[in-house]
């Protein structure tokens, strides 16, 4: 898969301990608009999608993170690559750790069909919600609005996909 763009906050230790969290999300448009998470609780807007299990290919986690956290069911048919973000930075978790992060983006289509969303609790915390929302509001929203204890560095790396989805025309 192509690579996006990297980010590197180099605020960690080169020597210390490597936690990797491979990621996919997906890319769901609809007409010139696009279905993103919204944090109602830090007001900032993500890609539906989480974590890759160690048993489950990308495709699998792109399908059970987006019902997961949308209730939206992906036609596995429909998934199709976009782009890679490559992510370095110091882990939140441990004292001298990198967190490294590739999330990878696919393009995917939803069955109208809508189950339930199954939100971990910090999901449910933050008042994940799905909206169907304009991606210059989303961006303008990720820009300039106080998220308060939300990761900057994940909405930085949303809003710039978000930024390269409209520069590659995908709205029109």
């Amino acid at each position: 898969m192509r690579l996006l763009f990297e980010i590197d906050t180099k605020d960690y230790d080169p020597a210390g301990p490597v936690v990797s969290r491979p990621s996919a999300r997906a890319i769901l448009l609809c007409e010139k608009k696009i279905y993103l998470v919204h944090s109602t609780r830090f007001d900032y807007f993500k890609f539906p999608g989480g974590g890759i299990h160690a048993n489950e290919s990308r495709e699998e986690a792109l399908s059970r993170e987006t019902e997961e956290e949308t209730g939206l069911i992906v036609k596995r048919d429909s998934i199709r690559e976009f782009g890679c973000v490559h992510r370095v930075q110091k882990d939140d978790e441990s004292e001298n750790g990198i967190f490294l992060q590739d999330s990878y983006y696919y393009f995917a289509e939803v069955d109208s069909h809508r189950a339930s969303p199954r939100l971990d609790a910090y999901e449910k915390e933050e008042g994940f919600a799905l909206k169907l929302v304009d991606p210059l509001e989303a961006i303008r929203i990720n820009l300039t609005h106080d998220h308060g204890e939300a990761d900057p560095v994940m909405i930085e790396r949303d809003t710039m996909v978000l930024r390269i989805l409209i520069e590659g025309h995908c709205f029109e």
